[in-house]
């Protein structure tokens, strides 16, 4: 059996990939064959507004008085959210903005983040994602690298904007009494007031959004998602049945892909979204999920994690039986975290591999989890993966790792610096190695500068991470190598133990000996409370490394 595939090209492969998706939009309820006026309507606002936009317009038409999102102040209507997102529109137009301009949106889920992604759309306006856990350099670097006209913000960032210059124009998308914003700031409410809602005309051409790269080593890049196809929905709904006509929850930040992109395919479906409380809270939860008898849930894999740490008689509290799929994405996860997603949700977990970069890589379904806890899946329809050796040569025998290249058809064309990701005959790099087993399910190995070596020896890190976190009595652990004048770099072990845990650095040490080879065994042995981490849960190696340790 051939494990992967390099890239084929050609029209014929594309016209086959597209007839794929075709048939599993007609599977799952996203085209209706004897619907042709409906499906070219809403091929049309996704061309012309984008996908984000494009989704609302055709639910505003077709289902208008049906719930789209909930969030602390209510509920809001597709047929709301499309007018009251033209009344803004125009709002920013009075402010001055126009088509090809760039606007930040740094805000949290909730009815503000909606209707200004809506807006940007509308207007042909590019939206720069900003993440919500951003210092102020890299708020400043990413605002001037992206030349940001206005800022649309929640009140609680406003310190934030100090770091700007004061002429770029601030738009509240969220007020708290309690961050005492100055009355005159515009709000979206504000900019609304008295304005038309009626449709407005389509722009020249789509604006796009920015989708920011995580950011673990220095300035997130930007990458752009200015391709329209509604083709792309195609890529999750192959391998996730995520439910039609029910309720979402949604826990992961949609600034961040994973959010946005589950977040849109839900509306497309006539889900109803329920926004969390603005920030996460493991037992609200399971709470919301009781509440609105929630079919599926979009999580990041740390959020998981904070679930399943609950006591067990808070997890007892709540039935979750309601749930058919959980979406997490964004960062490995932890096997044993995997193993009791699967063990209390009933068979629902979906982990997706992919990047900001080359959009969705592959899926792993719950029976893929339930033989290999650590495995990313498989392929989706219209996308290849091909593992490449240091002279870019294809590997194709089982269990030997190389660079993961993939052939997807809506990856990104390049950081919008001008730089761009390796590309080898039409093929992109990840970024990460792995490696295939002898039944194609792909594993991760890790990222391709992750890897540390030590002694000659070379040690991807994830694999020691997951020996040791996947303890009963550890959460969680990070390995980093750090400067050794023996070795070159020795191995450091970060580890998060749990209340029955020893904390005896030698017993880890000779737990990863009894099982992965002596050179993968860390010297140092360090316990923490919690681990660095980023606003969307991706660890933050660097804070490891240069951390200053006793002794």
């Amino acid at each position: 059996m051939s494990l992967s595939l390099p890239a084929l090209g050609g029209s014929v492969r594309r016209a086959g990939d597209l007839a794929l998706g075709v048939n599993v939009m007609v599977k799952r309820g996203l085209f209706n064959p004897l619907r042709p006026d409906h499906a070219a309507r809403s091929a049309f606002n996704v061309l012309k507004f984008g996908p984000f936009a494009g989704v609302v317009m055709h639910a505003a038409q077709t289902r208008p008085q049906a719930a789209a999102i909930v969030d602390e102040r209510g509920e809001l209507t597709f047929g709301q959210l499309n007018e009251q997102s033209n009344a803004f529109a125009r709002g920013l137009e009075a402010q001055g903005i126009r088509t090809g301009d760039v606007v930040a949106v740094l805000a949290r889920d909730h009815r503000g983040m909606v209707l200004s992604l809506l807006a940007a759309g509308k207007l042909g306006v590019r939206a720069v994602l900003m993440n919500t856990g951003f210092a102020k350099p890299q708020f400043a670097d990413v605002a001037a690298r992206e030349q940001v006209k206005a800022v649309l913000h929640d009140s609680e960032f406003l310190d934030l904007m100090s770091a700007i210059p004061a002429e770029i124009p601030r738009i509240l998308t969220w007020v708290d009494e309690k961050d005492n914003a100055d009355p005159s700031i515009p709000t979206v409410e504000s900019l609304s007031a008295g304005r038309s809602t009626a449709p407005l005309p389509a722009p020249e051409k789509p604006g796009g959004m920015v989708i920011l790269t995580s950011g673990t080593t220095g300035t997130p890049k930007g990458a752009p998602r200015d391709r329209v196809s509604p083709f792309a929905s195609a890529q999750f709904i192959d391998r996730v049945p995520l439910p039609a006509n029910g309720t979402m929850i949604m826990a992961a930040p949609i600034f961040h892909g994973t959010g946005l992109s589950q977040f849109t395919l839900g509306l497309a479906l006539g889900n109803r979204v329920i926004f969390q409380q603005r920030r996460f809270d493991p037992e609200k939860t399971l709470a919301n999920i009781e509440k609105y008898r929630a079919d599926s849930l979009v999580v990041v894999p740390t959020m998981l994690q904070r679930v399943l740490d609950l006591d067990d008689d808070v997890l007892a509290k709540y039935d979750v039986r309601s749930i058919k799929v959980i979406f997490a994405a964004g960062s490995a996860i932890a096997p044993d975290v995997v193993t009791r997603t699967l063990d209390h949700f009933n068979d629902s977990l979906y982990n997706l591999y992919g990047s900001t970069e080359c959009a969705v890589m592959t899926v792993a379904t719950p029976e893929d989890l339930r033989k290999a806890p650590t495995t990313a899946g498989r392929a989706p329809v219209g996308i290849r993966i091909v593992l490449l050796d240091e002279n870019r040569k294809p590997i194709t025998e089982p269990n030997v790792t190389g660079t993961i290249f993939v052939d997807n058809g809506f990856a990104f064309t390049g950081y919008t610096d001008g730089r761009t990701k390796e590309i080898v005959d039409g093929m992109m790099s990840s970024g990460d190695v792995g490696h295939f087993d002898a039944d194609g399910l792909l594993y991760i190995d890790g990222r391709d500068d992750d890897m540390i070596v030590s002694g000659g020896e070379n040690v991807f890190p994830l694999e020691v991470e997951n020996l040791i976190a996947g303890r009963d009595d550890i959460f969680e652990a990070a390995v980093v190598g750090v400067d050794d004048r023996d070795y070159g770099k020795r191995l450091r072990a970060f580890v998060v133990p749990g209340p029955d845990s020893k904390r005896d650095p030698q017993e880890i040490k000779d737990y990863v000996k009894a099982n992965l080879a002596r050179y993968k065994v860390p010297r140092e042995v360090i316990f923490l409370d919690e681990l660095p981490r980023n606003a969307t849960g991706k660890l933050l190696r660097k804070p490891l490394i240069e951390m200053e340790i006793e002794g």
